[in-house]
């Protein structure tokens, strides 16, 4: 994956929005103004996602690509190398897991308004 497959995935998610909030070297994504996900293009491998602090251990032990989250909160998030050794589908499951994770956040109102979309 690269980091136009990787945008291109989520922007397909409900009310996410992208910028260059931090410099022109990490897109970010976000949900109802959180973020959800940061993009180093700088490094151009790797970006960070949000985690359940279990799962987030547990992908860790499972794979040596996944790594507590550089210039994070290391118990909420990961950073994902994304060297060719994960599939898709084990990517896009860590990144939907970091967008449910941002709308389960969100206020009620705001949950129910994405759910309609």
């Amino acid at each position: 994956m690269n980091v136009e497959e990787i945008r291109d995935y989520c922007m397909q998610k409900p009310a996410t929005e992208e910028g260059l909030p931090f410099g022109d070297d990490t897109l970010v994504f976000k949900v109802a103004g959180k973020i959800f996900l940061l993009f180093s293009l700088d490094k151009g491998n790797r970006f960070n996602v949000k985690c359940d602090p279990e799962l987030a251990v547990e992908l860790r032990d499972q794979h040596t690509e996944v790594q507590p989250g550089y210039h994070m909160n290391k118990t909420h998030w990961n950073t994902v190398f994304i060297d060719g050794s994960l599939t898709y589908k084990q990517i896009h499951t860590m990144i939907d897991h970091s967008y449910r994770l941002i709308v389960k956040s969100l206020p009620k109102k705001v949950q129910a308004e994405l759910a309609d979309d």
